[in-house]
This record gives structure tokens, sequence and C-alpha cells, in this order.
């Protein structure tokens, strides 16, 4: 008797992995409150800075406040990137000419002009590391839902810090965990799963959202090294809500699938490839669930169904 596709699990057909309209609002609220949690040090800088300069009588005397520097520059409308590339001169004239067209005009209210100026500047790095945090969150989420799957399986896990790559082994209080995760590690059976997060594989030629391989973390730190048979699964994640979008993170995902299956054709080893994404529209959802039961994808779900994306990871964790 033939194996149940995996996908069949949670999917009866391609009307399942669209996006509702109630999911896309939910998305986008959560994005705002994202937003607003990455926002808040930047506001808390602002009130410093504010308290800081109000100690000075006017705004020449701001030059002489050493560790206010950096703060004032990003006033001047310089990044923190920018800044790296610039000498001392460089930083002190930028300085000087937000002093000169900027505060000194602004009176007695310099304080605030300072304040306001180096909020545009925070907001536009915010802005930055915004773009992708549909990603961050969707990564979460799956991650989230691998180690519920782990624990009630009993299955004891290792995970990777994303700031050091030091793994650590599981404890009774895991809250949270997932904003500071990379990797995770378990044992099936007597064989070792690694699942890695935004790893650039070589003979891929790429970077790959979603890795699992049988070996340890020790084996796979010369990732150079390791053989196409050690892959278990490769899978594209795309969490943007926006609609707007959705088709070109399936063209991305679609053409990174590609590049996996052909970076695999001349190995004799095809691992499992699966597609997990936010926004699908109906076009997509129809090509996603022709290339599932065609066999050129495994398995696929939508981010914003929870049980879909809680199927996926028990599948993933039963590789």
């Amino acid at each position: 008797m033939a194996k149940r596709p995996p996908y069949l699990q949670h999917l009866k057909s391609a009307d399942d992995l669209v996006t509702t309209y109630g999911a896309i609002r939910a998305g986008f609220v959560s994005l705002a409150l994202e937003r607003n949690r990455r926002a808040t040090p930047y506001v808390e800088q602002a009130r410093a800075l504010k308290v800081a300069a109000s100690q000075v009588a006017n705004p020449a005397e701001l030059l002489n406040v050493r560790e206010l520097q950096p703060a004032i520059l990003a006033a001047a409308g310089v990044s923190d990137k920018a800044a790296g590339h610039l000498q001392a001169q460089d930083k002190l004239e930028a300085i000087q000419g937000l002093i000169r067209n900027f505060l000194e005009p602004a009176g007695a209210n310099f304080v605030e002009e300072l304040v306001f100026r180096f909020l545009l500047t925070r907001g536009d790095t915010l802005g930055g590391l915004m773009r992708n945090v549909g990603g961050v969150l969707a990564q979460r989420k799956l991650t989230r839902a691998i180690i519920s799957t782990l624990t009630l399986s009993g299955v004891p896990y290792h995970w990777m810090h994303a700031a050091t790559s030091v793994w650590a082994a599981m404890s009774d209080d895991d809250a949270d965990i997932e904003i500071q995760l990379r990797g995770l590690n378990w044992q099936k059976g007597r064989q070792q799963r690694t699942l890695l997060f935004n790893l650039t594989v070589p003979f891929v030629k790429s970077n790959v959202d979603v890795c699992l391989f049988n070996l340890s973390p020790q084996k796979l730190s010369a990732i150079g090294q390791v053989a196409p048979t050690a892959v278990i699964a490769m899978g594209e994640l795309k969490g943007g809500i926006d609609p707007a979008g959705a088709d070109e993170h399936w063209k991305t995902a679609r053409t990174a699938l590609t590049r996996i299956q052909q970076a695999f054709a001349t190995s004799g080893h095809a691992p499992q490839t699966f597609f997990i994404g936010a926004a699908i529209e109906k076009r997509m959802a129809i090509e996603i669930w022709e290339q599932l039961e065609g066999g050129s994808l495994s398995n696929a779900a939508n981010m914003t169904d929870a049980e879909q994306v809680s199927s996926l990871a028990r599948w993933l964790c039963s590789l």
C-alpha cells in the first residue's frame, strides 16, 4: 500500500493554502506590535539624549559633550553604517552643519530639534530592520512548533544561540528562546538531527532558509565538507504578509527550490523539499498544490494556520 503524502495530513486542496482576510489582518497587527517592540530602545535613547542635551546652554556646547557625539552624528543624518566609513574630520563637519543649519535657528527649542532629528535617523534604521521582520516572525513560529513537537514527544534537544553560535541544552524554562535561536539538534533513534536556519550551503551555492541534516552540530561545523547525502530536507520560509508581495515571494522561493533540486540532480540523492508562506494567493496555491501532487515539492503549509504549521513541524521531526 502506497504511503500517504505528508501534506495530506493538513491539506485537502489548494484552497486550504490560501491566506484568509482575517489572517492577513492579524499578520499586519503582529508586524505593528513587533515594530513597536523594536522601536522601544530608540525611544529610550531619545529620552536619554533629551535629558543629557538639556544640560548645555546652547547648541555649540554640544561639541564639547564627547559621550553624545554618536547620537548627535545620528541627528545629523549619518547612519551607524555610514559613520564607519567617515574620518573624524568628516564627522565633525556633519555635526557642525547640523548645529549651524538646524539647531541654532531653532533657538531655545534646539534640544527638541536635536531629538526629532535623531529619531528620524533611527526611524530609518528601524525601517531597514523591519524589511525582513516577516521572515523573522515566521522562523520563530516554526521554531516554536518544532520545539513543542519534540517536548510533547519527550525528545530532549539542544539549541544554538544565534549571536554566539553556542549550543545549549533544553531547559524547563524555554520561553522566548525562539527569539535568540538559529538552530536545533535532537536524536531520532540513534541518529542525529540538526536543523539550521539561513545557511549558505556550498553545493547549492546559495542561502537556504531551513536545512535539516542527519549530522551532529560538531560535524556540521565544517559545512564545506558536508556531503549531499547528509541533507534530509530543505525548505523556503516566506513570512511577508502583504498580499501585494505574495507572488514575488513565491517566485523567489520557487527559484530557490528549483536550484536545490538541480544541485542534487547528479548526486543520486534527493532531499525532501518544502515551502511555508504567510501570504498565499489563489493562483500561487494552485501552483504549489500542483507541485505537491507532482512530487517536486514534498510538503507545504500556510504560516498563518497554526494547525498546518504544527503538522509540518511533526513531519520534519519524523524524518
